[in-house]
């Protein structure tokens, strides 16, 4: 090899390497900074409490700051977008239910592809739910809900957290079943409807946990909850299967973070979320929320099991002919 040749190849060697350190370093440094942690509805649901609490201890783990950061708005996709567009370094997460995720994109138009410009990180909390009317309302279980709204044609309302909810699509799925019709009334958030029912403003919704303090103390009833199994907090009160509705919905809160993330990044951040997840304070604090612990999935368990379920509600939707709006 001449003199010449051998300049050549060590330039070249010489220009690659940093490049190739360069590449690797962010991941093996990671993180050297604050990560922010979008969650896509407002402060004081279930998804929000959730995130709040894993942001602490996520931020312990990894020695530095995770902060929360609610964009809301057009039902989760403000924030998911938001998501889906940011840098794939592992500094910008989304933690969000499963209706921007698994709903939405059988009922809207939306700019994030969920099957290629996000990707499954770690689940993190099952959704407790609870049918309930105010108590105005005179009404004790599911069929006389059913019997007063044909009674009464037009005059009752349910809330939701917005066009394509959670909450809107399980009690659409409910008037389906039972033949019956009444007013959806969106709103931007859960805590609202919460205020609204008390205030008897709004007579029913499909609540998360944030009304069984109210349900406890009387100032609102429970009819129904729409699991495969009764709720271990009211075990006197029915499925709706049981109450001859044949809806049955789960539903989950997990991480996922912009497409591209580097492999390492997910790994480590899925085994610390898992961890903090299993935690015996993490459990105590999701029984208190009535929420659900989850067992343990891979990123690749979690991705096969929101493709499944997103499949799934693909069907339901379809079915039951609903719309977003």
């Amino acid at each position: 090899m001449n003199s010449l040749r051998r300049s050549l190849i060590a330039a070249g060697l010489s220009a690659t390497i940093p490049s190739l350190v360069l590449a690797q370093a962010p991941t093996s440094r990671w993180p050297e900074k604050t990560i922010k942690l979008i969650v896509n509805f407002p402060p004081g649901g279930a998804t929000d409490v959730v995130a709040r609490s894993l942001a602490i201890k996520l931020g312990e783990a990894l020695g530095q700051s995770v902060v929360v950061d609610n964009r809301v708005g057009a039902a989760g996709n403000i924030g998911l977008d938001l998501v889906a567009r940011s840098a794939p370094d592992g500094y910008t997460l989304l933690h969000s239910s499963d209706g921007p995720i698994l709903i939405n994109p059988h009922l809207q138009k939306m700019e994030t592809d969920v099957t290629k410009d996000i990707v499954a990180v770690a689940p993190t909390a099952g959704t407790a739910m609870f049918l309930v009317v105010r108590p105005g309302i005179a009404v004790r279980n599911v069929q006389e809900l059913i019997a007063y709204a044909r009674a009464n044609p037009g005059k009752l309302t349910y809330g939701s957290a917005g066009n394509g909810s959670l909450q809107h699509i399980a009690i659409e799925m409910i008037l389906s079943a039972a033949k019956i019709n009444i007013l959806h009334v969106p709103y931007k958030g859960s805590q609202m409807i919460m205020t609204e029912m008390l205030g008897e403003r709004v007579d029913l919704t499909m609540d998360f946990g944030a009304a069984v303090p109210q349900i406890k103390a009387g100032k609102l009833r429970l009819l129904a909850v729409p699991g495969s199994n009764r709720s271990p907090v009211f075990p006197e009160t029915p499925t709706l299967v049981e109450s001859g509705i044949p809806v049955q919905l789960s539903f989950i809160s997990g991480v996922y973070a912009p497409a591209g993330t580097p492999a390492p990044i997910i790994t480590r951040l899925n085994r610390e979320i898992s961890r903090i997840m299993q935690s015996a304070e993490t459990k105590a604090q999701l029984d208190a929320m009535m929420a659900d612990t989850l067992p343990q999935m891979t990123p690749e368990a979690f991705a096969t099991n929101q493709h499944n379920a997103r499949n799934a509600f693909g069907e339901i939707v379809r079915n039951a002919g609903l719309k977003a709006n």
